[in-house]
Protein backbone atom coordinates (compact mmCIF):
# COMPACT_ATOMS: atom_id res chain seq x y z
CA UNK A 1 0.00 0.00 0.00
CA UNK A 2 1.15 3.62 -0.84
CA UNK A 3 -0.14 6.91 0.08
CA UNK A 4 1.41 10.53 -0.69
CA UNK A 5 0.43 13.18 1.11
CA UNK A 6 -1.08 16.09 -0.66
CA UNK A 7 1.27 18.49 -2.93
CA UNK A 8 3.92 15.77 -2.12
CA UNK A 9 4.61 18.23 1.32
CA UNK A 10 5.12 15.38 3.43
CA UNK A 11 6.24 11.65 4.15
CA UNK A 12 5.27 8.99 1.42
CA UNK A 13 3.42 6.27 3.52
CA UNK A 14 4.47 2.57 1.87
CA UNK A 15 3.87 -0.34 3.89
CA UNK A 16 5.06 -4.08 3.95
CA UNK A 17 2.31 -6.19 2.80
CA UNK A 18 0.77 -8.48 5.36
CA UNK A 19 0.23 -12.71 4.72
CA UNK A 20 -3.50 -13.42 4.60
CA UNK A 21 -4.59 -15.08 7.97
CA UNK A 22 -5.02 -18.66 5.75
CA UNK A 23 -1.26 -19.14 4.29
CA UNK A 24 -0.55 -19.54 0.77
CA UNK A 25 1.13 -23.19 0.01
CA UNK A 26 4.76 -22.73 -0.56
CA UNK A 27 4.89 -24.87 -3.86
CA UNK A 28 8.32 -27.06 -4.65
CA UNK A 29 10.31 -26.76 -7.77
CA UNK A 30 12.49 -29.95 -7.88
CA UNK A 31 16.79 -29.60 -9.09
CA UNK A 32 17.24 -29.71 -12.08
CA UNK A 33 19.88 -31.85 -14.17
CA UNK A 34 22.06 -29.27 -13.32
CA UNK A 35 23.14 -26.62 -10.30
CA UNK A 36 25.59 -24.19 -10.13
CA UNK A 37 27.16 -22.73 -6.97
CA UNK A 38 28.73 -19.54 -6.69
CA UNK A 39 31.72 -19.69 -4.31
CA UNK A 40 33.28 -16.79 -2.95
CA UNK A 41 36.73 -16.28 -4.23
CA UNK A 42 39.16 -13.93 -2.73
CA UNK A 43 42.07 -13.96 -5.10
CA UNK A 44 42.43 -13.81 -8.50
CA UNK A 45 41.08 -16.91 -10.31
CA UNK A 46 43.03 -19.80 -10.69
CA UNK A 47 42.53 -23.37 -11.44
CA UNK A 48 41.26 -24.98 -7.82
CA UNK A 49 43.32 -27.74 -6.18
CA UNK A 50 40.88 -29.30 -4.40
CA UNK A 51 38.42 -29.95 -7.24
CA UNK A 52 38.59 -31.13 -10.80
CA UNK A 53 36.23 -31.11 -13.56
CA UNK A 54 34.78 -34.73 -13.66
CA UNK A 55 35.19 -35.06 -9.83
CA UNK A 56 32.03 -36.81 -8.05
CA UNK A 57 29.93 -34.79 -5.91
CA UNK A 58 27.29 -36.06 -2.79
CA UNK A 59 24.81 -34.26 -1.25
CA UNK A 60 25.29 -32.23 1.61
CA UNK A 61 29.22 -32.33 0.30
CA UNK A 62 31.48 -29.74 2.00
CA UNK A 63 33.10 -28.16 -1.66
CA UNK A 64 36.59 -25.57 -0.79
CA UNK A 65 38.54 -24.26 -3.48
CA UNK A 66 41.75 -24.51 -2.12
CA UNK A 67 43.15 -26.63 0.82
CA UNK A 68 44.22 -23.32 2.77
CA UNK A 69 40.57 -21.85 2.14
CA UNK A 70 37.88 -21.48 5.21
CA UNK A 71 34.91 -20.61 2.39
CA UNK A 72 32.89 -23.40 1.41
CA UNK A 73 30.02 -24.11 -0.78
CA UNK A 74 27.67 -27.36 0.43
CA UNK A 75 26.64 -29.68 -2.71
CA UNK A 76 22.59 -29.58 -2.41
CA UNK A 77 22.98 -33.10 -5.30
CA UNK A 78 25.16 -35.83 -6.08
CA UNK A 79 26.43 -35.70 -9.63
CA UNK A 80 29.98 -34.75 -10.68
CA UNK A 81 31.42 -31.20 -11.68
CA UNK A 82 30.85 -30.41 -15.12
CA UNK A 83 32.51 -26.56 -15.19
CA UNK A 84 34.75 -24.54 -12.92
CA UNK A 85 34.53 -20.73 -13.90
CA UNK A 86 35.05 -17.56 -13.06
CA UNK A 87 31.99 -15.14 -11.55
CA UNK A 88 31.63 -11.40 -10.98
CA UNK A 89 29.44 -10.60 -8.59
CA UNK A 90 28.50 -7.00 -7.69
CA UNK A 91 30.98 -4.55 -5.74
CA UNK A 92 34.09 -5.85 -6.35
CA UNK A 93 32.65 -9.59 -5.01
CA UNK A 94 34.03 -12.31 -7.44
CA UNK A 95 33.00 -16.55 -7.21
CA UNK A 96 34.30 -19.32 -8.62
CA UNK A 97 31.37 -21.12 -10.52
CA UNK A 98 30.74 -24.66 -9.38
CA UNK A 99 28.94 -26.23 -12.13
CA UNK A 100 27.67 -29.79 -10.84
CA UNK A 101 25.50 -32.05 -13.16
CA UNK A 102 23.33 -33.86 -11.10
CA UNK A 103 22.88 -37.74 -11.27
CA UNK A 104 19.30 -38.64 -9.28
CA UNK A 105 20.82 -40.91 -7.01
CA UNK A 106 20.84 -38.35 -3.60
CA UNK A 107 24.01 -40.07 -2.32
CA UNK A 108 24.76 -37.99 1.20
CA UNK A 109 27.82 -37.28 2.41
CA UNK A 110 28.15 -38.49 6.43
CA UNK A 111 30.41 -36.14 7.65
CA UNK A 112 28.40 -33.44 9.15
CA UNK A 113 26.64 -36.02 10.56
CA UNK A 114 29.29 -38.09 12.16
CA UNK A 115 29.75 -34.43 14.27
CA UNK A 116 26.09 -32.69 14.60
CA UNK A 117 25.48 -35.39 17.26
CA UNK A 118 27.73 -32.96 19.61
CA UNK A 119 25.88 -29.57 18.57
CA UNK A 120 28.89 -26.82 18.71
CA UNK A 121 28.89 -23.29 17.52
CA UNK A 122 32.98 -24.56 15.70
CA UNK A 123 30.32 -27.66 14.12
CA UNK A 124 28.15 -24.88 12.36
CA UNK A 125 30.88 -22.58 11.21
CA UNK A 126 32.29 -25.91 9.32
CA UNK A 127 29.29 -26.97 8.10
CA UNK A 128 26.09 -24.60 8.23
CA UNK A 129 27.47 -21.51 6.81
CA UNK A 130 25.88 -22.32 3.99
CA UNK A 131 21.97 -22.89 5.10
CA UNK A 132 19.07 -21.20 3.76
CA UNK A 133 19.02 -17.87 4.62
CA UNK A 134 22.95 -17.73 5.18
CA UNK A 135 23.53 -17.72 9.69
CA UNK A 136 26.15 -15.08 10.67
CA UNK A 137 28.14 -17.73 12.04
CA UNK A 138 31.22 -16.08 11.20
CA UNK A 139 29.98 -13.29 13.14
CA UNK A 140 28.98 -15.38 16.05
CA UNK A 141 32.26 -16.78 16.27
CA UNK A 142 34.20 -13.39 16.25
CA UNK A 143 35.56 -12.89 19.48
CA UNK A 144 35.93 -9.18 18.62
CA UNK A 145 32.61 -8.89 18.67
CA UNK A 146 30.95 -9.36 22.33
CA UNK A 147 27.52 -10.61 21.05
CA UNK A 148 24.85 -10.41 23.92
CA UNK A 149 21.93 -10.37 21.82
CA UNK A 150 20.69 -12.58 18.96
CA UNK A 151 17.51 -10.70 16.65
CA UNK A 152 15.56 -13.90 14.91
CA UNK A 153 13.92 -11.99 11.95
CA UNK A 154 9.69 -12.95 11.26
CA UNK A 155 10.19 -10.11 9.17
CA UNK A 156 10.92 -9.37 5.70
CA UNK A 157 13.28 -5.97 4.67
CA UNK A 158 11.82 -5.24 1.74
CA UNK A 159 8.35 -4.65 0.32
CA UNK A 160 6.33 -7.58 -1.24
CA UNK A 161 8.95 -9.83 0.10
CA UNK A 162 6.85 -12.10 2.84
CA UNK A 163 9.60 -15.20 2.85
CA UNK A 164 10.23 -15.17 6.66
CA UNK A 165 6.62 -14.31 7.17
CA UNK A 166 6.09 -17.15 5.89
CA UNK A 167 8.26 -19.21 7.55
CA UNK A 168 7.30 -17.75 10.91
CA UNK A 169 3.41 -18.69 10.78
CA UNK A 170 3.73 -22.07 8.74
CA UNK A 171 6.10 -23.38 11.46
CA UNK A 172 5.95 -21.96 14.66
CA UNK A 173 7.88 -25.76 16.14
CA UNK A 174 11.11 -25.61 13.79
CA UNK A 175 11.31 -21.68 14.92
CA UNK A 176 11.35 -22.56 18.19
CA UNK A 177 13.52 -25.72 17.56
CA UNK A 178 16.09 -23.53 15.98
CA UNK A 179 16.05 -21.02 18.82
CA UNK A 180 16.84 -23.35 21.12
CA UNK A 181 20.08 -24.95 18.89
CA UNK A 182 20.85 -21.25 18.88
CA UNK A 183 21.26 -20.85 22.63
CA UNK A 184 23.08 -24.17 22.97
CA UNK A 185 25.54 -23.11 20.56
CA UNK A 186 26.05 -19.15 21.25
CA UNK A 187 25.06 -20.02 24.87
CA UNK A 188 23.43 -16.77 24.30
CA UNK A 189 19.86 -16.72 25.99
CA UNK A 190 18.83 -12.78 25.19
CA UNK A 191 16.76 -13.58 21.88
CA UNK A 192 14.76 -11.73 20.37
CA UNK A 193 11.87 -12.75 17.92
CA UNK A 194 9.94 -9.73 15.81
CA UNK A 195 6.84 -10.06 13.82
CA UNK A 196 5.12 -7.90 11.68
CA UNK A 197 1.93 -5.76 12.17
CA UNK A 198 -0.63 -7.58 14.98
CA UNK A 199 0.38 -10.98 14.24
CA UNK A 200 1.73 -11.98 17.92
CA UNK A 201 -0.56 -14.44 18.76
CA UNK A 202 0.67 -17.86 19.54
CA UNK A 203 4.37 -17.66 20.74
CA UNK A 204 3.95 -17.97 24.13
CA UNK A 205 6.40 -21.37 23.90
CA UNK A 206 8.99 -20.08 21.71
CA UNK A 207 11.53 -19.67 23.80
CA UNK A 208 12.18 -15.79 23.10
CA UNK A 209 10.69 -12.45 23.77
CA UNK A 210 8.09 -11.65 20.94
CA UNK A 211 8.63 -7.85 19.38
CA UNK A 212 6.24 -6.34 17.05
CA UNK A 213 7.60 -4.49 13.79
CA UNK A 214 5.58 -1.83 12.32
CA UNK A 215 4.21 -2.59 8.81
CA UNK A 216 5.77 1.46 7.74
CA UNK A 217 8.74 0.79 5.45
CA UNK A 218 11.32 0.41 6.61
CA UNK A 219 10.36 -0.42 10.16
CA UNK A 220 12.00 -3.73 9.43
CA UNK A 221 15.73 -3.20 8.46
CA UNK A 222 18.27 -3.82 11.27
CA UNK A 223 19.01 -0.72 12.04
CA UNK A 224 15.37 0.62 12.58
CA UNK A 225 14.68 -2.20 14.84
CA UNK A 226 17.99 -1.54 16.87
CA UNK A 227 16.20 1.92 17.26
CA UNK A 228 12.46 1.41 18.07
CA UNK A 229 12.95 -1.78 19.59
CA UNK A 230 15.87 -2.60 21.60
CA UNK A 231 16.29 1.60 22.33
CA UNK A 232 19.47 1.82 20.60
CA UNK A 233 20.93 4.09 17.94
CA UNK A 234 23.34 2.47 15.85
CA UNK A 235 26.14 5.19 15.08
CA UNK A 236 27.34 6.36 11.63
CA UNK A 237 29.83 3.99 10.44
CA UNK A 238 29.14 0.92 12.64
CA UNK A 239 26.50 -2.23 12.84
CA UNK A 240 24.22 -3.68 15.03
CA UNK A 241 26.93 -5.93 15.88
CA UNK A 242 29.47 -3.06 17.09
CA UNK A 243 26.73 -2.75 20.05
CA UNK A 244 26.64 -6.70 20.47
CA UNK A 245 23.29 -7.51 18.84
CA UNK A 246 23.21 -9.97 15.80
CA UNK A 247 20.68 -10.20 13.51
CA UNK A 248 19.64 -13.74 11.97
CA UNK A 249 16.20 -14.76 9.78
CA UNK A 250 13.54 -16.83 10.96
CA UNK A 251 14.69 -18.90 7.81
CA UNK A 252 18.42 -19.31 9.13
CA UNK A 253 16.78 -19.98 12.90
CA UNK A 254 15.18 -23.31 11.13
CA UNK A 255 17.67 -24.04 8.75
CA UNK A 256 20.35 -24.62 11.92
CA UNK A 257 17.81 -26.83 14.09
CA UNK A 258 16.78 -29.34 11.55
CA UNK A 259 20.82 -29.37 10.23
CA UNK A 260 21.33 -31.01 14.01
CA UNK A 261 18.16 -32.52 14.97
CA UNK A 262 18.70 -34.45 11.34
CA UNK A 263 22.40 -34.79 10.63
CA UNK A 264 21.44 -33.43 7.06
CA UNK A 265 22.24 -29.84 5.56
CA UNK A 266 18.90 -28.24 4.44
CA UNK A 267 19.22 -27.77 0.88
CA UNK A 268 16.08 -26.08 0.00
CA UNK A 269 15.24 -22.36 0.02
CA UNK A 270 12.20 -20.60 0.59
CA UNK A 271 11.63 -17.30 -1.45
CA UNK A 272 8.42 -15.14 -2.63
CA UNK A 273 8.15 -15.22 -6.46
CA UNK A 274 6.81 -11.80 -8.04
CA UNK A 275 4.91 -12.05 -11.12
CA UNK A 276 4.86 -9.16 -13.52
CA UNK A 277 1.20 -8.50 -12.09
CA UNK A 278 2.32 -8.48 -8.89
CA UNK A 279 1.28 -12.10 -7.80
CA UNK A 280 3.47 -13.78 -5.35
CA UNK A 281 3.96 -17.24 -4.64
CA UNK A 282 5.48 -18.97 -2.02
CA UNK A 283 8.39 -20.97 -3.43
CA UNK A 284 10.61 -23.73 -2.34
CA UNK A 285 13.60 -24.54 -4.59
CA UNK A 286 17.02 -26.14 -4.10
CA UNK A 287 19.79 -23.99 -3.60
CA UNK A 288 21.73 -23.62 -6.92
CA UNK A 289 19.06 -23.92 -9.75
CA UNK A 290 19.12 -21.39 -11.94
CA UNK A 291 16.53 -19.04 -11.93
CA UNK A 292 15.76 -19.11 -15.67
CA UNK A 293 14.55 -22.95 -14.48
CA UNK A 294 12.39 -21.12 -12.11
CA UNK A 295 10.61 -18.83 -14.37
CA UNK A 296 9.91 -21.73 -16.95
CA UNK A 297 7.92 -23.59 -14.19
CA UNK A 298 5.61 -20.59 -14.43
CA UNK A 299 5.80 -19.88 -17.71
CA UNK A 300 6.95 -16.08 -16.75
CA UNK A 301 8.22 -15.08 -20.03
CA UNK A 302 10.96 -11.73 -20.44
CA UNK A 303 10.74 -9.69 -22.74
CA UNK A 304 13.06 -6.97 -24.01
CA UNK A 305 13.63 -4.51 -21.34
CA UNK A 306 11.62 -5.86 -18.83
CA UNK A 307 13.76 -6.31 -15.62
CA UNK A 308 14.33 -9.44 -13.30
CA UNK A 309 15.31 -8.43 -9.29
CA UNK A 310 17.11 -10.37 -6.45
CA UNK A 311 14.87 -9.17 -4.27
CA UNK A 312 12.18 -6.68 -3.63
CA UNK A 313 11.71 -3.08 -5.59
CA UNK A 314 13.58 -1.35 -2.80
CA UNK A 315 16.55 -3.23 -2.34
CA UNK A 316 16.86 -5.45 -4.89
CA UNK A 317 19.58 -6.47 -7.39
CA UNK A 318 18.84 -6.30 -11.10
CA UNK A 319 19.70 -9.42 -12.54
CA UNK A 320 21.15 -9.70 -15.87
CA UNK A 321 21.61 -13.66 -16.69
CA UNK A 322 18.88 -16.57 -16.35
CA UNK A 323 21.92 -18.39 -15.67
CA UNK A 324 22.28 -16.76 -12.23
CA UNK A 325 21.34 -19.66 -9.65
CA UNK A 326 19.19 -19.16 -6.60
CA UNK A 327 21.63 -18.15 -3.94
CA UNK A 328 20.92 -19.30 -0.03
CA UNK A 329 20.19 -15.49 0.91
CA UNK A 330 17.88 -15.39 -2.20
CA UNK A 331 14.74 -14.70 -0.30
CA UNK A 332 12.61 -13.10 -3.36
CA UNK A 333 12.98 -13.10 -7.19
CA UNK A 334 10.72 -10.28 -9.26
CA UNK A 335 9.88 -9.97 -12.45
CA UNK A 336 9.04 -6.38 -13.57
CA UNK A 337 7.22 -5.79 -16.85
CA UNK A 338 9.13 -2.84 -18.85
CA UNK A 339 6.21 -0.17 -18.18
CA UNK A 340 6.55 -0.64 -14.28
CA UNK A 341 10.52 -0.72 -13.80
CA UNK A 342 11.68 2.28 -12.37
CA UNK A 343 13.00 5.20 -14.47
CA UNK A 344 17.19 6.26 -14.23
CA UNK A 345 17.59 9.30 -15.93
CA UNK A 346 20.36 11.88 -15.56
CA UNK A 347 17.95 14.65 -14.53
CA UNK A 348 19.71 17.15 -12.34
CA UNK A 349 17.74 17.34 -9.27
CA UNK A 350 15.15 19.87 -8.56
CA UNK A 351 15.52 20.22 -4.92
CA UNK A 352 12.02 19.38 -4.21
CA UNK A 353 12.69 18.09 -0.57
CA UNK A 354 10.94 14.85 -1.13
CA UNK A 355 14.04 12.73 -0.37
CA UNK A 356 15.08 14.68 2.62
CA UNK A 357 11.28 14.28 4.29
CA UNK A 358 11.42 10.62 3.63
CA UNK A 359 14.68 9.52 4.79
CA UNK A 360 14.54 8.03 8.16
CA UNK A 361 17.68 8.57 9.10
CA UNK A 362 17.25 12.30 8.30
CA UNK A 363 19.95 12.85 5.88
CA UNK A 364 20.48 16.13 3.94
CA UNK A 365 20.12 13.87 0.87
CA UNK A 366 19.47 16.65 -1.71
CA UNK A 367 22.64 17.83 -1.04
CA UNK A 368 24.60 14.38 -0.36
CA UNK A 369 23.62 13.43 -3.81
CA UNK A 370 25.38 16.78 -5.62
CA UNK A 371 28.94 15.06 -3.92
CA UNK A 372 28.10 11.53 -5.38
CA UNK A 373 27.14 12.56 -8.51
CA UNK A 374 30.82 14.01 -8.73
CA UNK A 375 32.31 11.27 -7.28
CA UNK A 376 33.47 13.42 -4.29
CA UNK A 377 32.95 10.11 -2.22
CA UNK A 378 35.28 11.32 1.26
CA UNK A 379 33.53 14.84 1.22
CA UNK A 380 29.98 12.94 1.38
CA UNK A 381 31.29 10.88 3.65
CA UNK A 382 32.41 14.10 5.96
CA UNK A 383 29.97 16.59 5.68
CA UNK A 384 26.35 14.82 4.80
CA UNK A 385 26.44 12.04 6.67
CA UNK A 386 26.72 8.92 3.90
CA UNK A 387 27.74 6.45 6.92
CA UNK A 388 24.16 7.05 8.43
CA UNK A 389 22.23 5.61 5.58
CA UNK A 390 20.78 2.69 6.46
CA UNK A 391 20.05 1.70 2.74
CA UNK A 392 16.29 1.45 2.34
CA UNK A 393 15.77 3.02 -1.26
CA UNK A 394 12.85 5.85 -0.14
CA UNK A 395 15.01 8.52 -1.43
CA UNK A 396 15.43 6.78 -5.14
CA UNK A 397 11.54 5.68 -4.85
CA UNK A 398 9.96 9.34 -4.39
CA UNK A 399 13.00 11.16 -6.30
CA UNK A 400 11.02 13.44 -8.81
CA UNK A 401 14.11 13.57 -11.29
CA UNK A 402 14.48 9.80 -10.62
CA UNK A 403 17.95 9.79 -9.95
CA UNK A 404 19.15 6.72 -8.45
CA UNK A 405 20.33 7.91 -4.97
CA UNK A 406 20.48 4.37 -3.73
CA UNK A 407 22.70 2.96 -6.10
CA UNK A 408 25.24 5.49 -5.53
CA UNK A 409 25.01 5.55 -2.21
CA UNK A 410 26.11 2.16 -2.23
CA UNK A 411 28.59 2.94 -4.92
CA UNK A 412 30.37 5.29 -2.98
CA UNK A 413 30.16 3.10 0.17
CA UNK A 414 31.88 0.37 -2.01
CA UNK A 415 34.91 2.69 -2.98
CA UNK A 416 35.76 4.54 0.13
CA UNK A 417 36.47 1.28 1.50
CA UNK A 418 38.02 -0.25 -1.70
CA UNK A 419 40.57 3.12 -1.16
CA UNK A 420 41.05 2.49 1.97
CA UNK A 421 41.67 -1.00 1.22
CA UNK A 422 44.30 -0.21 -1.26
CA UNK A 423 45.74 2.16 0.91
CA UNK A 424 46.99 -0.45 3.72
CA UNK A 425 47.82 -2.54 1.03
CA UNK A 426 51.13 -0.14 0.17
CA UNK A 427 51.56 0.73 3.57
Amino acid sequence: MIKTSFFGLGKTSVEHELLPSKLPKAETVPAAGRVTLYHLRTRAFRTPSNLRIGDPVKANQRLSLYADDAAYVISPVSGKIAALFPQDGNFGVTYTGIAIDTDGSDEVDGEFAAEARAPSLEVAAKYLGWLPGRPPLALLCDPEKKIHTIVVCGTDDDLLVVTNQFILRSDLDAVAAGIKVLKQITGIERIILTTVGESIQGYGHIGAQIKRVDTPYPAALPNLIMHQILGQTVPAGQAPEDLGVCFISAEATVALGQAFQTGRVPIEKTLTLINKSGLQRIIRIPIGVAVGELLAQYDISLNDQDRLVFGGPMRGVAIYSLEQPIMPDTDAVMVLDRADAAAVTDYPCINCGDCVRNCPADIPVNLLVRFLEAGQYEEAADQYDLYSCVECGLCSFVCVSKIPIYQYIKLAKYEIERAKAAEAANA
